[in-house]
């Protein structure tokens, strides 16, 4: 669905993402009543969140990614809620909701300065013009890649911890793509930020030429989110998801031989710094690829474009 900016960073934060995930988690008590409902839940938010991060990798349109990133997000979501950890499910929820809601209205300050230009392809080396909104949109992109300490940190590592602690054929499965997922993410954030502020100018004289920074009241709202992207994943995590919380109370049912939270804590240190490392590999690449300017990577990325299994994986992948 396409909208207005402000509309965008409204539903992908607040009402699209919430009334599936919410419903479910309020039904909990029936979805609890059937291991086969729960297992298709898991296999259905898993595919779902490894295919959108897919289909990211190769969109020219800013908003765009961003909205695929929303629809893999949600597959994180879903797939905790199928493993039975719903409360999992709404502490990602709730700090996707602020870093989501930045990365769209950063985007729109962008796109509000460069005069309704969407294209990423048509971007690049406005990093001087755009100062706020360039510190702005990378809060929130290492926020949605779950860096260190940053909102998005405290509830996909956890969401991937539990999924690897189940050691059930669908835990292994779902934790396997949202590894992968995480990979994916990290790429194609990292690409927009390469694309749309770093790389060498790349559009028409006239939009750059006409480009500026947002008013106050434009920018207010954004620092606002920025300052909830660092933040509310440490302020809130206690009360979502720790141990003995009582924010849920009744709300919630969850049957005793499903909680694997406890088992997730004490998991290899190597499995618990997967995402982690998925995540750094996903940069790396997109860095090499996008950016770099060695004779390796210029010849690496020729002999990539000319091969026909490329090809046909590129029009898979940008075809959906």
């Amino acid at each position: 669905m396409e909208g207005p900016t402000p509309v965008s960073a409204l539903i992908h934060a607040a009402t699209l993402v919430t009334a599936g995930v919410f419903l479910i988690i309020r039904c909990s008590t029936i979805f609890e009543a059937s291991n086969s409902t729960l297992s298709l839940l898991t296999l259905l938010g898993s595919v779902t969140c490894f295919f959108a991060g897919s289909v990211g990798l190769v969109q020219n349109d800013l908003k765009r990614i961003i909205a695929y990133s929303t629809c893999s997000q949600l597959g994180y979501m879903v797939f905790i809620c199928g493993l039975s950890h719903y409360s999992v499910g709404l502490f990602h929820l709730a700090n996707h909701a602020v870093f989501k809601a930045l990365l769209f209205l950063s985007a729109g300050s962008v796109i509000h300065g460069l005069v309704d230009e969407q294209d990423i392809r048509k971007f690049g080396g406005i990093i001087r013009l755009f100062p706020v909104s360039y510190v702005m949109f990378l809060i929130g992109s290492l926020a949605l890649t779950g860096f260190p300490f940053l909102t998005g940190f405290y509830s996909k590592d956890v969401i991937l911890e539990v999924a690897s602690a189940k050691h059930t054929l669908y835990g292994n499965f779902s934790h396997t793509l949202g590894c992968l997922a995480a990979c994916f993410t990290s790429f194609y954030s990292f690409r927009l930020v390469i694309l749309t502020f770093i790389n060498r100018t790349n559009g028409y004289k006239v939009s750059i030429q006409n480009a500026h920074e947002g008013s106050i009241r434009l920018l207010f709202p954004l620092m606002v989110l920025g300052v909830g992207s660092i933040v509310i994943g440490f302020l809130t995590k206690d009360l979502m998801i720790g141990l003995g919380s009582t924010a849920f109370q009744n709300s919630i049912f969850v049957l005793p031989m499903n909680h694997v939270l406890i088992d997730s804590e004490f998991l290899n240190p190597i499995v618990k710094n997967l995402p982690l490392v998925f995540t750094i590999i996903g940069a790396i690449c997109s860095w090499f690829l996008l950016y770099s300017n060695t004779v390796l990577s210029k010849g690496v990325i020729l002999q990539y474009k000319l091969t026909a299994l490329n090809r046909k994986l590129f029009i898979f992948l940008s075809k959906k």
